[in-house]
């Protein structure tokens, strides 16, 4: 999104309604919630740098031992500079910004001083823009030989779709050519000049995020979508991509399991040799939506379950938008003001008529304890596990410590409910007595940690952030390392050849697929090679590898694997999907549907949307019908017939309002065919 100085407010599109707090009520006693944690199932690590925030020049505060304690203290592990469009006008050198306003005190040196004092990471974007590729360099040089600060991560440019190439232009860019490949081929010019100064560091490429506008677009004289055309081009330089994300409500993170997995499937499609190297960083994050609780507690706790759910997924880094901002429109939500602010503390700002000013500068807003909540949760090294609950309105997540400990996340979005939860463990015991507790409820100014209810029982207050710290019963000291991730050997329709490395002293393997916070074990080996069958065709699978002692100590689980099964390699029947073009809200699909079996006198296509949030718009050269996430394309009653060998060629409107996962199984007359 594009970035400006404090006093003027983002433009973002808000689809919810402001929410108040009225009196508490609870839930019937004889009715918790029931929450289950699958110490089996195992996700990403934890990385170094998860909790992240944005800096940007024209902060005044930046450089200040005060922001960088409070930084500190909120477990932050990575700070990004200059700060989001700024990047595109930035020149380290001089330190200016033409164009726009650089606060005194607020150059790269001072930045640094304040990462150093923060304990965390740089992250650095590189002037694409109105850079250069020697100008980056030149960053480099005195970065890392000159100054010797060993600044890793660097970003080439910001948000540089938004130069105009789509329509939309809020982010600088001097070049003549503003497509995809001009910029990819920057890219691999400014990888090379960058780390021919520091062979080390680590090189991040901008993609579009899946489902926000312009993932997907072809624009006129592309050869394919921004990230296509990035990715083909310039895969082998990089060494993570960069995704940006505003949802604007507060309930989509559902999305982001697609969002992480339609991106890895882009790197793995287009980004040639070895992509599985390349990491994904979410270096822009904010709820993005003032009305429902940009600084105050509803905002805090999509914050906290977007964080937590992201950083299971894999992604190294989530970078809030931002430290300081400034305030915007000023709403009542859940009962206090919030001032529309995106930053984590108070700029002391006011609004311009004087009404409504900020509390004190570097107060605390609500998400500052949802990054603090998250780092106190899942520490770096530990292992996030599947959790989940049987009401929507509460969230679970946990973490496996290294040294066997359990933490357990509860989120409750409900703004007048207390509920009762009761916890259920798979693959852990926790020990007897009452567990550490922390708690941050709507309006509090601090995380307060007391020893409440049990391991099976908590009570969640309304609008609060819960975590549940355990120690499990009887530690295994003898227990087997993890095995490392495993990887998929070959795929067909209904069958999966997993293979995994070889932990040492271990009686056998079992490989486990997870179900939510499920598991199911699909089968169990003495080697380090399985194949499992009886798969559903064009289905999306996780699982992990676990291993056993001779004496029935169980490991932790191995990182996760996930693919997908493909369609049959021979049927009477096949499919080829083409997108002919995509809105990023919607796609016409051009289905070519052939009969390779005995000439059909009346056929019926069908296949199933993949997400509640896709749906047929219209249909043609067929009789398109909806029920739910199912679909029918009947035959018309003028052209009942499809011989062997023909083909009918049929399309469609779908719109979408999250991650356009595509279908992947058509049947025809209730045969699955082939897709092409």
């Amino acid at each position: 999104m594009p970035k400006v100085p404090l006093r003027a407010a983002l433009t973002v599109l808000l689809t919810l309604t402001a929410l108040n707090a009225p009196a508490t009520a609870y839930a019937a006693d004889d009715e918790p919630v029931a929450v289950t944690v699958n110490a089996r199932a195992g996700l990403a690590a934890v990385p170094e740098t998860g909790i992240g925030t944005n800096h940007a020049i024209w902060d005044t505060n930046l450089g200040t031992n005060a922001t960088a304690d409070l930084l500190k203290d909120a477990g932050v592990k990575l700070l990004r500079y200059p700060g989001g469009s700024y990047s595109d006008i930035y020149h380290w050198a001089d330190h200016t910004a033409p164009g726009g306003y650089v606060a005194p005190n607020t150059d790269f040196d001072t930045f640094m001083a304040g990462v150093r004092r923060t304990g965390a990471q740089p992250m650095v974007t590189a002037n694409y823009g109105t850079g250069t590729a020697e100008e980056a360099a030149a960053w480099v040089r005195y970065a890392n030989v000159t100054k010797r600060y060993g600044v890793k991560l660097w970003e080439i440019g910001n948000e540089n779709y938004g130069n105009g190439h789509y329509g939309a232009a809020w982010e600088a860019d001097d070049h003549e050519d503003k497509s995809p490949h001009e910029y990819a081929r920057h890219v691999v010019a400014y990888a090379d000049a960058m780390k021919a100064v520091d062979p080390t560091i680590k090189i991040g490429a901008v993609l579009t995020t899946p489902a926000n506008w312009p993932d997907a677009i072809v624009a006129e004289g592309d050869s394919g979508s921004w990230n296509q055309v990035v990715l083909s081009t310039a895969g082998s330089k990089i060494d993570f991509v960069i995704l940006h994300w505003y949802p604007g409500a507060l309930d989509k993170t559902g999305h982001i399991p697609d969002i992480i997995q339609l991106t890895r499937e882009q790197i793995a499609t287009y980004a040639g040799s070895g992509a599985e190297r390349i990491g994904i960083a979410m270096t822009e994050f904010n709820t993005g939506s003032s009305s429902n609780g940009t600084n105050t507690q509803p905002g805090a706790l999509a914050a906290a379950d977007a964080y937590a759910t992201l950083l299971a997924g894999g992604v190294f880094t989530v970078d809030w938008w931002n430290v300081h901002n400034g305030i915007g429109e000023v709403t009542e939500v859940a009962g206090h003001t919030d001032y529309g602010d995106f930053g984590l503390l108070s700029s002391a700002t006011c609004t311009a008529d004087g009404s409504v000013c900020e509390p004190p500068l570097n107060t605390p807003f609500a998400p500052y304890y949802a990054l603090q909540m998250v780092g106190k949760f899942a520490r770096p090294g530990d292992q996030f596990i599947r959790a989940a609950a049987s009401r929507s309105d509460i969230q679970a997540h946990a973490a496996r410590r290294p040294n066997g400990d359990l933490a357990v996340l509860l989120i409750n979005t409900s703004a007048d409910t207390s509920y009762p939860v009761e916890l259920d463990y798979a693959g852990f015991s926790p020990a007897a007595g009452a567990p550490t507790v922390l708690s941050h409820t709507n309006g509090a100014t601090a995380i307060t940690t007391g020893s409440t209810g049990s391991a099976t029982a908590q009570t969640l207050p309304p609008l609060s952030m819960t975590t549940v710290l355990l120690r499990p019963a009887n530690p295994q000291a003898a227990r087997p390392g993890a095995p490392g991730r495993p990887k998929l050997a070959a795929v067909t329709d209904t069958t999966a050849t997993i293979t995994w490395p070889a932990v040492p002293g271990v009686a056998k393997y079992e490989l486990v697929r997870q179900h939510g916070a499920i598991t199911e074990q699909l089968g169990e080996t003495t080697g380090t090679k399985l194949t499992v069958r009886n798969l559903a065709p064009g289905t999306r699978y996780t699982v992990n590898v676990l291993a056993r002692t001779h004496a029935g100590a169980q490991s932790s689980p191995s990182l996760p694997l996930t693919f997908t099964t493909g369609t049959p390699a021979t049927s009477t029947c096949s499919v080829k999907l083409t997108v002919q073009s995509d809105w990023a809200s919607g796609y016409v699909g051009a289905l070519d549907v052939t009969n390779h079996g005995a000439p059909l006198d009346g056929w019926t296509l069908s296949f199933a949307w993949p997400r509640t949030w896709q749906s047929l718009g219209s249909g043609w050269s067929a009789v398109w019908t909806e029920d739910g996430r199912e679909v029918r394309a009947v035959n018309e009653a003028a052209n009942p017939t499809l011989g062997t060998g023909a083909t009918a060629s049929i399309g469609f409107v779908g719109n979408y309002t999250g991650p356009n996962v595509l279908p992947r199984v058509f049947s025809l007359n209730g045969t699955v065919c082939t897709l092409r």
